[in-house]
């Protein structure tokens, strides 16, 4: 090849690298429980490659068989980019009882080693929750406290600690859920943004801004607020990608801001394998915006 035309497909390449980087959403992933097809462990993952997914995201503890599950990222190619921790809803790390509070330490301990096998780089966890019985300065507290106690253990797994941004009446401030994480005052310890949670009462944007460094990974998840405003809370989730008021555009602009580049994962309704496509074509989308 003649030098004149090197240089200008290493050109073009550059470029297209270049834009590839400057995209702050790169790759799509989803949550294992939005597949609905009854298939083999390998047959999920095959499908879900097949179908233009990166990765997906397992939920631990689980039932699942861990040679299974490795064996069909290993053949497919399909990464697992982190875990969502089971029990911090039914075992919340602000519970009046210390024992649920360190059965639930117990469970994101196991998580961190889980993801640390599957390859896997954060674990989702809920910090708490404020309710009639945990007050708001009880759910900081006590939440704070068990975490620290994992430490150690996302050190040793390489693996973070990502909390998320959830409707649990805590941390309802991008500046006080950036306090949270500055609170520990260590590395393994970010924010797993969620994009459409923040709807109900505030903007992406201003949560993206201030949480800056801090995010992890991302969330997809539509909120129109018509909905909410006419059929209720929930039923502001009832709409797809791109549909709702997340405006995408200028959550790209503000990720693209920070510095953010790497996963978002969807969390929507799920369902057979059109409605999985429908979803990656609507990731595609919002990527794009």
């Amino acid at each position: 090849m003649a030098a004149s035309a090197v240089a200008v497909t290493s050109s073009v390449l550059s470029t297209a690298d270049a834009a590839t980087a400057a995209r702050p959403m790169v790759k799509k992933s989803l949550m294992w429980g939005m597949v609905k097809e009854e298939l083999s462990v390998m047959d999920k993952f095959k499908l879900l490659k097949d179908l233009g997914y990166d990765g997906v995201e397992l939920d631990s503890p689980d039932k699942l068989d861990m040679k299974e599950v490795l064996a069909a990222r290993d053949k497919t190619g399909l990464l697992i980019p982190g875990t969502v921790n089971s029990m911090h809803w039914k075992l919340p790390l602000s519970d009046p009882d210390p024992k649920k509070r360190e059965e639930c330490v117990k469970s994101i301990e196991k998580a961190l080693w889980d993801t640390k096998e599957y390859g896997g780089s954060t674990v989702l966890v809920v910090p708490g929750v404020v309710n009639a019985t945990v007050t708001y300065g009880e759910a900081y507290e006590r939440s704070q406290a068990e975490i620290r106690k994992l430490l150690p253990i996302a050190e040793k797994t390489g693996v973070k600690i990502a909390i998320e941004n959830v409707w649990n009446q805590f941390l309802l401030s991008p500046l006080e859920a950036a306090k949270f994480v500055d609170d520990f005052k260590h590395p393994m310890v970010g924010w797993y943004m969620d994009i459409g949670n923040v709807l109900r009462y505030s903007w992406p944007v201003s949560w993206i801004e201030a949480l800056n460094k801090r995010i992890l990974k991302l969330h997809l998840k539509e909120y129109s607020l018509k909905k909410q405003n006419d059929l209720g809370l929930w039923k502001g989730f009832d709409v797809e990608l791109m549909e709702g008021d997340c405006n995408w555009a200028e959550v790209n602009k503000a990720l693209q801001k920070v510095g953010y580049s790497g996963w978002a994962s969807a969390e929507v309704a799920g369902g057979d394998r059109k409605r999985l496509l429908t979803i990656r074509e609507k990731m595609d989308l919002v990527f794009n915006a």
